[in-house]
């Protein structure tokens, strides 16, 4: 039988089984020798905040949590400084903090967020989703290029220069 695969939004009261996911995700950065959140960013708190303010959400499969992520609407202040160009300047859904539980590591599970990601993008009649990530996250830019997302420069994220990525989906 096919697992029952779906994103919703995050409750409060999973903020703290997301911490450990994040944990784990912060690790693996680590491990691969990343500089992307080795700095005390993200942690308990930006979650929180995450949940608080609706942009938290989480991919379920048989519901349980295997993939938590932030999308937020029309409001991220570094992109709107970028070395490059974005390939439109309406309103967009922003991608941050993908984390994969590792019981659910390798199978595919961020490909399934980001079309959900494209669906809720469509639901909000919003048609284009912009995300940024580390230069040495290759796991993300190898999602990114498969899900068709394009290069549109650099941004200026605390932490240093991110890759920026966007697509226009109909």
């Amino acid at each position: 039988m096919e697992p029952k695969i779906e994103m919703r939004e995050a409750l409060i009261s999973e903020a703290g089984q997301i911490w450990e996911i994040i944990q784990q995700a912060i690790e693996r950065r680590r491990q691969e020798g990343s500089s992307q959140w080795q700095n005390g960013y993200p942690n308990r708190n930006t979650i929180e905040s995450d949940i608080a303010k609706h942009f938290g959400y989480v991919l379920t499969v048989d519901d349980e949590i295997a993939v938590y992520t932030a999308l937020i609407l029309n409001d991220e202040p570094a992109y709107s400084s970028i070395e490059g160009a974005w390939l439109s300047d309406g309103e967009f859904v922003v991608i941050h903090r993908v984390a994969v539980d590792e019981k659910f590591s390798g199978k595919g599970m961020v490909k399934f967020l980001f079309n959900k990601i494209e669906e809720f993008t469509r639901s909000q009649n919003i048609k284009s989703i912009k995300v940024d990530t580390n230069f040495d996250n290759l796991a993300m830019l190898r999602i990114l290029e498969s899900k068709g997302y394009s290069y549109c420069g650099e941004v200026m994220l605390a932490g240093g220069m991110r890759k920026a990525f966007e697509k226009i989906i109909f």
